[in-house]
């Protein structure tokens, strides 16, 4: 037996999508970049989009765009994955962190100001597991601050805050596409703005520093190789043009879950925030009371079991190399710390089938009567 972690859910549709683009001359560079480009602003609702190679590629350039420089820094959350941290490496800058909100599991915003300093230049928060909760308040602050606020929505396609979608409260956001995620081109990621400068330059860096209507080997500036193929956005065209069926399948075996892991008192299972639309990225229950040895033999037990689990995440301050850079200890984020100690990744995909959640569900109890008794 074995249950996945993820898989992507690719239809036919798809696949000859992506097979007309093979059959053509145009790779890359050709007219499904820049369809895609468009389906995704009137998703969202923004009024630019770049297509990227990554969401890592996408932040960065948004930070780059923006004017991020070494010497600056940069609010964001240690409960994330790694590249929201790196992207601001990158671009020469500090990351500072703020410890999360024991609920949300997204950024503090009531701990944001108290880290804002002459040097802060902008916020990165980011919707974790695709709950956008948080989000207006975070906007509120970069504003009343006079901060970049430039949204990690990599897992929350399809979110929305009080019918307002994730994506529109920062002057840029940024979405990803690896196969886990709600929608998938492969591998990509897409920024998005209003702002036409800010899209132009992303553009050019994306594509060797060249300009607008410059030759291919006239380069404007320093610039990168973060193009997207015509391969991949053809894949993500049909995929988003069943955005909304995804969210709402995500839904439904979320909220199956929810049904038959009520009764277990050792665990806290997630749950849609108020006046907000959650487009499930991951399902990740939290172990009450346990230490971080005591979570890793239940995801050992599990996965002995045949289940595919994955603790979510591990901290970015405590990564080695940050520790190095930055210095930072156990406890400098305490509810972080807690939380990703405590954290296990079920098996979540847009068909998985209730019969697999029920034995996911079965596995999860005995891992922990053999852990914790």
């Amino acid at each position: 037996m074995q249950i996945y972690l993820s898989r992507p859910d690719i239809g036919e549709k798809e696949i000859e999508a992506v097979c007309d683009v093979l059959r053509s001359p145009n790779l890359s560079l050709g007219p499904k970049l820049g369809e895609f480009e468009e389906d995704f602003c009137k998703y969202i609702g923004r009024k630019r989009a770049v297509a990227v190679n990554s969401g890592t590629s996408g932040l960065f350039l948004c930070l780059l765009a923006m004017g991020i420089e070494p010497g600056d820094e940069v609010i964001t959350t240690p409960f994330t994955f790694i590249a929201t941290a790196t992207s601001i490496m990158m671009a020469g800058a500090k990351p500072v962190f703020v410890d999360i909100d024991p609920v949300s599991l997204n950024i503090d915003p009531e701990r944001i100001e108290e880290k804002i300093t002459e040097r802060t230049k902008a916020i990165i928060p980011v919707e974790v597991f695709g709950n956008p909760a948080g989000m207006d308040k975070i906007a509120e602050i970069a504003q009343k601050h006079g901060l970049f606020l430039i949204e990690d929505s990599c897992e929350a396609l399809g979110s929305t805050i009080d019918g307002k979608k994730v994506g529109t409260f920062g002057e840029m956001s940024v979405f990803a596409f690896y196969p886990n995620k709600q929608m998938t081109t492969g591998e990509g990621g897409i920024i998005l703005t209003d702002d036409d400068n800010l899209a132009d330059m992303c553009e050019s860096l994306r594509n060797q520093g060249r300009g607008k209507g410059s030759g291919w080997l006239s380069h404007e500036r320093l610039g990168y190789n973060y193009r997207l193929s015509d391969i991949n956005c053809a894949l993500g065209i049909v995929q988003l043009s069943r955005i909304e069926e995804f969210v709402a399948k995500r839904s439904k075996v979320a909220e199956y879950y929810q049904q038959i892991l009520a009764d277990e008192k050792r665990i806290i299972v997630p749950a849609e925030p108020e006046n907000c639309r959650m487009s499930w990225f991951v399902f990740v229950v939290q172990l009450k009371d346990v230490t971080l040895e005591q979570r890793n033999e239940v995801l050992t037990a599990m996965r002995d079991k045949g289940i595919q689990v994955s603790n979510y995440f591990t901290p970015v301050h405590l990564q080695p190399f940050m520790v190095e850079e930055l210095g930072h200890k156990v406890g400098d984020f305490p509810i972080t710390d807690k939380t990703c100690n405590s954290t296990i990744a079920l098996p979540f995909y847009n068909n998985l089938s209730n019969a697999d959640a029920d034995i996911v569900a079965e596995k999860l109890k005995e891992a922990l009567d053999e852990v914790l008794g």
